[in-house]
């Protein structure tokens, strides 16, 4: 399993806050799916990151296409497949 970033830059406010609860719940979804390691907002009110577990660039870029906040036009999305480095005892 590899680990993609993907960062989920603000384009649209409201969109966003009408939004939010449906963006929550596909991430609740994909995490007792296993397919996210971590995420959250940024304190600056830009957006956020979500890191997902996949198999592939193009799984991860489909979970990300299909997160609600992309899909209306609430957020943007960059992804970058992510060689974590750390001495934590990770999830298998």
């Amino acid at each position: 399993m590899k680990y993609f970033v993907v960062l989920l830059p603000m384009k649209d406010e409201e969109k966003s806050k009408a939004f939010r609860n449906d963006h929550l719940n596909y991430l609740e979804q994909k995490g007792k799916e296993g397919k996210i390691f971590a995420k959250g907002r940024f304190t600056d009110g830009t957006g956020g990151m979500v890191i997902y577990r996949a198999g592939s660039f193009e799984e991860a870029e489909k979970l990300a296409k299909e997160d609600p906040y992309v899909v209306t036009g609430a957020r943007g999305y960059e992804i970058h497949e992510w060689e974590m480095v750390s001495d934590a005892v990770l999830p298998n």
